[in-house]
């Protein structure tokens, strides 16, 4: 399985992620001072993730929960993490 693949899989198992659209940026990082010291074969990623266990959180605890769910990954695959977490019902109103 792939990054983006295990990354999805795993948002969607540990916190129930409806939706998750993630991005690869790598490429755009590559002569980054901070890549040097990266773990080979891990990767920048732009992510929207929606879940309806962020109803009722704010945005860092959001963010937080998905962190905490890709933390194995945080140390070995995933080198930077962008993010943007919504309820269904605030996507839903994003995307009319």
């Amino acid at each position: 399985m792939d990054n983006i693949a295990t990354i999805k899989s795993t948002l969607q198992e540990k916190i129930g992620a409806a939706i998750v659209e993630i991005e690869d940026r790598s490429d755009l990082h590559k002569h980054h001072e901070g890549r040097k010291n990266a773990p080979a074969g891990s990767g920048h990623y732009d992510a929207i993730v929606v879940s309806t266990n962020f109803a009722g959180k704010t945005m860092m605890q959001q963010h937080r929960m998905v962190y905490a769910a890709l933390s194995d990954q945080m140390q070995t695959t995933i080198h930077a993490l962008s993010l943007k977490t919504y309820t269904p019902e605030q996507w839903q109103l994003i995307n009319q």
